[in-house]
């Protein structure tokens, strides 16, 4: 439907409405209709994770404080999560070094996991619990040990069907190191305890 300005008090074409009685001191305003956001909705048997929040970096975890390596670990593991369920790593991928064999190996799987269109249910991280003694090493890195709580992890594919065994839940120690480095924090490695 096109609308088109008129100006004039001629006749009004036949078929139209009348004109609407206005008031000069009442202005006419559209209704505003609220814009529906989008809901989060976790991956299921029926297909991916939708709307996921993404991870946003504190404003403790910018500072080279003991708080701001805790919590700095904390948003890592948040990236984490969010790669997990969204198999999109590069926010993950930001803030960790590329000399990071074993995160290198976690962001590769996930890679393989999610390509041509497979996704994975479940594998919700917290880190319950992280200590560190905050004292530098001679290499300017800082050491800090995190418990890692995992659910399991369920693997699909585009016809719904488990494309691999699950992987079972976990509670594991890790002891993760990361440098500050112009003005940012950056994993740069990464030891589960066995």
């Amino acid at each position: 439907m096109s609308v088109t300005a008129c100006s004039g008090g001629g006749t009004q074409p036949p078929g139209s409405p009348p004109p609407a009685s206005q008031s000069p001191s009442e202005p006419v305003t559209p209704s505003a209709t609220p814009t529906p956001t989008a809901s989060y909705k976790p991956a299921d048997a029926t297909g991916k994770a939708q709307n996921v929040p993404v991870p946003e970096l504190p404003e403790a975890a910018k500072a080279e404080t003991k708080e701001g390596l805790e919590a700095f670990a904390r948003y890592w593991f948040k990236e984490l999560n969010f790669a997990y369920e969204t198999g999109t790593s590069s926010g993950l991928e930001s803030v960790t070094s590329t000399g990071c064999e074993f995160c290198s190996n976690i962001t590769r799987s996930l890679k393989t996991n999610y390509a041509e269109g497979r996704w994975l249910v479940g594998g919700h991280i917290e880190t319950p619990s992280l200590s560190t003694t905050f004292e530098s090493q001679a290499d300017g890195q800082y050491q800090i040990a995190v418990q890692v709580q995992q659910t399991k992890i369920t693997y699909f594919d585009p016809g719904g069907s488990e494309f691999r065994k699950p992987t079972p839940p976990s509670d594991t120690g890790n002891v993760m190191l990361a440098a500050f480095k112009n003005g940012a924090w950056q994993i740069t490695a990464l030891h589960p305890l066995r």
